[in-house]
């Protein structure tokens, strides 16, 4: 298929690099272009009025956030999922923000981290008419921001190595299952659960908050 969409637009001179990710990114994760679209390397720098070298420096990010996958003849396309996989996405991220709870439903500084996410989780409530984009970057701010909170650099890191593959479950399942996700109320819970300071409830709340995400998205 041809690659034509409005937010492949020709891009200026001034760190094409960043600017292409962010491009390729968004309309991917838009579904502008939807899973399976082989990436065709003439057609994007084209496109996007790039160089193919900055267009594979751009491609090769996109690989590693998970948005991207090589077929059997190194072809570039939008990586596309199956239950399997959302189900082992959410598996992990479950032990990470438990992990991620736990050590701030015990940190001293336990008042301080639940303020900063009672805030994160305002942003999703004020964004609730917002597109499902910036309901999507609300979502990913709040689960990010209790993972960087918790002060583990491995933790996060690893954390943002799935964010990629996060996005592609959304578009995955589509709108309507996505949206249920990102209800206002059930992250509010996991903020209350980090407030009582009893690491073992916080964590429960974590691993029955990712069982229902993933059952919603794959159902």
């Amino acid at each position: 298929m041809s690659i034509q969409t409005a937010g492949l637009a020709g891009l200026a001179k001034t760190n094409l690099r960043q600017q292409a990710l962010t491009a390729l990114r968004r309309a991917i994760t838009s579904g502008e272009l939807p899973p399976d679209t082989h990436l065709v390397e003439t057609e994007l720098s084209e496109q996007l009025q790039i160089s193919r070298g900055t267009l594979r420096e751009a491609m090769r990010q996109l690989q590693q956030e998970g948005l991207v996958e090589a077929g059997p003849r190194g072809r570039l396309s939008v990586r596309t999922l199956d239950i399997k996989e959302i189900q082992d996405i959410f598996s992990v991220r479950a032990a990470l923000e438990a992990l991620a709870v736990r050590t701030l439903a015990e940190s001293d500084d336990r008042d301080e981290a639940v303020a900063v996410l009672r805030k994160a989780v305002q942003h999703m409530e004020d964004t609730a008419d917002d597109s499902l984009e910036e309901r999507i970057e609300a979502d990913l701010d709040f689960h990010r921001t209790l993972c960087q909170l918790s002060k583990n650099s491995t933790l996060l890191h690893t954390w943002k190595s799935l964010e990629g593959s996060i996005r592609m479950s959304f578009m995955w399942a589509g709108m309507d299952k996505a949206v249920g996700n990102m209800k206002v109320d059930r992250h509010a819970a996991l903020v209350d659960a980090i407030t009582t300071g009893d690491p073992a409830e916080a964590s429960e709340v974590v691993f029955a908050h990712m069982s229902e995400a993933a059952t919603n998205l794959v159902s």
